[in-house]
């Protein structure tokens, strides 16, 4: 979620197998921000580009949903000036767009969407009754270990940022994980089980974003520290027993590194809360700074007085109401 990728349509593929399905395949890939190994690993992937497509902007669109009422409305303007810094936000960014690609590849393999996976086919699980009944687990297995290779192993060494992203970016497949769930349905007759078939299956979207928002509002400042006893540095979190025993973040933890800019005025991080629309009772004094709120009425046009007819529609009347909407001053 740099704010440079392209959110257009993509071209269009054709028949699957054919010519200008593959030239379509590559085109996308060249249109999306990847190094040079990842655009190779999408070369090499028919249908891994329209994925990432659509990780980008799941995770984009669940972000601005998550933070709709706060000062940061995750817009795509200064976004890569946010990614450079090491804020509760940037943490935030690299958890959810880890957790849309996790999430996204999956449903793909499930969908049948990607060539070289299929349904989930874990241990213990009728998966070839399940096909039988039309039904497919979403492949977590085949998306994290993919993820892990399209990411990189990064040689992090000292580097705190580095271990910071790679945290956090963790963070995000583990509440993927965490969703994820067995689903069973019944087979037999006046709905008896007499044949049961069970799948995986991941949370919506929406749950997993809830989580990660719950994380960023607790989330850890931490720094880096020696570990003596496994020769390398760690990060670390407040002191619990004092100065000499800083307490590590929890793999559930969202962790950061610096203090976050208000976001109240316009900045290379954000345009500021000018001009946004808040809730009187709610966020207004905070989104808007103290700076106070314009008051508007405005009549809006809304379907009422709905009745189905016969046989398949509905029928609606056209109603008008007075709506007051209040927005940040300058």
């Amino acid at each position: 979620l740099t704010g440079k990728e392209a959110l257009t349509h993509f071209p269009s593929l054709g028949a699957p197998g054919s010519p200008g399905a593959a030239k379509g395949h590559l085109k996308q890939c060249e249109l999306l921000q990847l190094s040079r190994k990842q655009k190779r690993l999408c070369r090499r992937e028919p249908g891994l580009a329209e994925t990432l497509r659509d990780a980008i902007r799941l995770g984009m669109l669940e972000c601005q949903f998550q933070f709709r009422s706060e000062r940061w409305n995750c817009s795509l303007e200064g976004r890569p000036s946010l990614l450079k810094r090491g804020f509760k936000e940037t943490a935030f960014l690299y958890a959810v767009s880890s957790a849309a690609l996790t999430h996204s590849l999956a449903r793909a393999c499930s969908a049948g969407r990607m060539e070289r996976c299929t349904c989930d086919d874990s241990p213990g699980l009728e998966n070839r009754k399940a096909w039988q009944w039309g039904v497919c687990g979403d492949n977590l297995k085949y998306s994290t270990k993919f993820l892990k290779k399209f990411l990189g192993q990064k040689r992090i060494g000292k580097d705190l940022r580095a271990k910071v992203d790679i945290h956090n970016t963790n963070v995000g497949i583990k509440a993927v994980k965490n969703g994820l769930k067995t689903t069973c349905k019944c087979h037999g007759v006046s709905g008896s089980c007499a044949v049961r078939t069970c799948w995986k299956q991941l949370s919506p979207f929406h749950e997993i974003g809830r989580l990660l928002k719950l994380r960023y509002d607790d989330a850890v400042k931490v720094f880096s520290t020696s570990n003596d006893a496994v020769g390398h540095s760690e990060l670390a979190g407040p002191h619990r027993h004092g100065p000499k025993h800083p307490a590590l973040p929890r793999p559930t933890d969202l962790v950061y590194v610096e203090d976050s800019p208000s976001f109240c005025r316009p900045s290379k991080y954000s345009l500021g809360t000018a001009g946004r629309t808040c809730s009187r009772e709610g966020n207004c004094d905070s989104m808007c700074c103290g700076r106070g709120y314009n008051t508007q009425s405005r009549l809006v046009t809304f379907s009422c007085h709905c009745q189905v007819q016969w046989c398949c529609y509905v029928e609606c009347q056209q109603c008008m109401q007075e709506e007051v909407v209040y927005s940040c001053k300058q």
